[in-house]
């Protein structure tokens, strides 16, 4: 199975459960695989035959931006079913990172794939 991909899509938005989290946008990290195939679209080089990864950038930032919630864990889970609902794919897998929870780590985060099936 082919994939299509979106790495490191940064989105500054409200997260977290801590009121000072709420006070201000953090910046996220996306790293977004979605199963396809890209025959198609490589045999008829026709942006429609595959998923368009700048129109995924885009709705999971509108989303982002548009439904706060509290944990990643959410977010992700409103993601995958949006990806799932509106592209061409029937596995995604999403990774988000939030370099600035942890002082002493680099990033934290959570990572989730899902199914039509």
């Amino acid at each position: 199975m082919d994939k299509v991909y979106i790495s490191q899509l940064k989105v500054d938005t409200i997260i977290g459960v801590y009121d000072f989290e709420k006070e201000c946008k953090q910046s996220l990290y996306f790293d977004i695989e979605m199963d396809c195939d890209i025959a198609a679209a490589a045999a008829s080089d026709d942006l429609s035959q595959t998923i368009d990864y700048a129109e995924v950038s885009r709705r999971v930032t509108e989303h982002c931006i548009a439904k706060p919630v509290e944990l990643l864990e959410t977010l992700l889970e409103q993601l995958a079913a949006l990806i799932l609902a509106e592209f061409a794919t029937n596995k995604v897998s999403i990774k988000v990172s939030k370099p600035a929870a942890v002082p002493q780590a680099q990033t934290v985060g959570v990572m989730i794939t899902r199914s039509k099936h």
